[in-house]
């Protein structure tokens, strides 16, 4: 089992519907495909999820991929998509949170309202600063990862984060959108 992505041979064939060459192109980037999402996703349960749905789509739309070699550029794209789409989730409340420690009801009312809170003004960022702020803070990726993977210089990726920090910041303190 070798480190190298699927031949070019093996995609062309499997764009073209042959049954074993897909067969060998899912089973060929599957490690590759889990890599990336155990990089980019937030826990290893939402990566083997994010993995999982990305061969599928490998599966089922090999056929809609244009260049062979645009390969590893495509499934990392489903892969990250899927990852903050899983964030996203989580941010909006429509998967439950992980239990926190609480001593009463009251108390764990009002830890749901902060998260709830701090979702809000994550959701309310633009979107290279809210893709920036989540690999980096929620995700915890290194900062050098999170500017190669958004096409961003380090400079120009530690701005944006500087700016959704302060976003947030100024939107928890009750002082909306700016400095």
């Amino acid at each position: 089992m070798g480190s190298a992505w699927p031949a070019a041979e093996i995609v062309v064939a499997a764009q073209g519907g042959d049954e074993a060459a897909v067969a060998a192109l899912v089973s060929g980037a599957h490690p590759h495909v889990r890599r990336f999402a155990f990089a980019l996703c937030a826990t290893s349960q939402d990566a083997e999820d994010a993995a999982q749905d990305a061969m599928i789509v490998l599966f089922r739309k090999i056929g809609t991929l244009r260049a062979t070699a645009a390969l590893a550029s495509w499934m990392f794209r489903i892969v990250r998509n899927e990852c903050l789409r899983r964030v996203r989730e989580i941010a909006s409340g429509s998967e439950q949170f992980v239990d926190v420690p609480t001593s009463s009801a009251e108390d764990d009312v009002l830890v749901r309202l902060e998260v709830e809170r701090v979702a809000a003004a994550i959701s309310a960022l633009p979107a290279d600063q809210r893709r920036v702020l989540i690999m980096r803070d929620v995700q915890g990726l290194p900062g050098s990862f999170v500017a190669r993977a958004t096409g961003l210089s380090t400079a120009a990726m530690k701005s944006r984060l500087h700016r959704a920090r302060a976003a947030v910041r100024a939107e928890l303190n009750g002082q909306g959108a700016g400095e």
